[in-house]
């Protein structure tokens, strides 16, 4: 299952951004991407979305990024790695970009369509740390999303478990090493999975919390995934807008 990190979207909405007479705000299926008012998008118009993380090659029309997003991975490859920034106070995600990018005659560019080879994108894979060098046995598995950051629950955190409720602060001290519940998003199901391994980490001080229809309230650090069923991918918890359906595996 590969992820589309470039693909043929609809803007759904424009807006002003509060003190900003050269730049806009395009929604684009609930991204929120800064685009220069002197392009003249329009609601309803088709375009090309990047989303975050997105590795663009080095050519003359992504030369604009250089400043901000120039990067190098492990196997040397240089290109401008796409991540969530803010402009003028407004957060943007991703980076919108012109049909009349990808030259191909009479193409019938549809809604959904993955463009990602065809502008030569690639997913951005942070290098390797130099204490680590020589002690990592292939790359990430793709299908599994992941950052080079650390994603945290906070310890009061309860977890179903084959042997009844545990919270993440007794898994643990305890070391338990049996199985959760865990939610499959290839498959769409729940599943049980063991516990492979235990990290506490220290605070970083970037909670947030998570409150749902039920009342009951999550508290996780910004950059923890959560799954979208709608939208069908995830997104990090500081760049969720508040009206998201989110799965919780229960």
């Amino acid at each position: 299952m590969e992820r589309k990190l470039a693909s043929i979207r609809i803007i759904s909405d424009l807006r002003p951004i509060e003190g900003a007479d050269k730049i806009e705000l395009a929604i684009v299926d609930g991204w929120k991407v800064v685009v220069a008012k002197d392009v003249g998008h329009k609601v309803g118009d088709k375009v090309i979305y990047c989303e975050i993380d997105s590795f663009l090659p080095i050519k003359p029309e992504f030369e604009f990024l250089r400043k901000s997003s120039y990067k190098k991975m492990a196997d040397g490859s240089e290109g401008f790695r796409l991540r969530t920034v803010k402009l003028r106070g407004q957060v943007s995600q991703g980076l919108i970009l012109p049909l009349s990018l990808i030259n191909y005659t009479n193409l019938d560019f549809k809604v959904g369509m993955d463009v990602t080879m065809m502008l030569g994108i690639n997913k951005y894979e942070p290098p390797i740390p130099a204490e680590l060098a020589g002690k990592v046995k292939g790359l990430f598995p793709s299908f599994i999303p992941k950052t080079d950051e650390v994603r945290c629950l906070s310890e009061e955190t309860e977890l179903i478990t084959e042997d009844g409720i545990k919270t993440i602060k007794e898994i643990c001290e305890t070391k338990y090493i049996g199985k959760v519940l865990s939610f499959n998003v290839f498959e769409n199901k729940n599943e049980m999975n063991t516990i492979n391994s235990h990290s506490v980490q220290k605070n970083n001080n970037d909670w947030y919390e998570i409150e749902l229809i039920s009342g009951k309230i999550l508290k996780l650090t910004g950059n923890h995934r959560i799954w979208l069923p709608e939208l069908n991918c995830y997104r990090e918890v500081k760049e969720l807008l508040g009206d998201e359906v989110v799965k919780i595996t229960d």
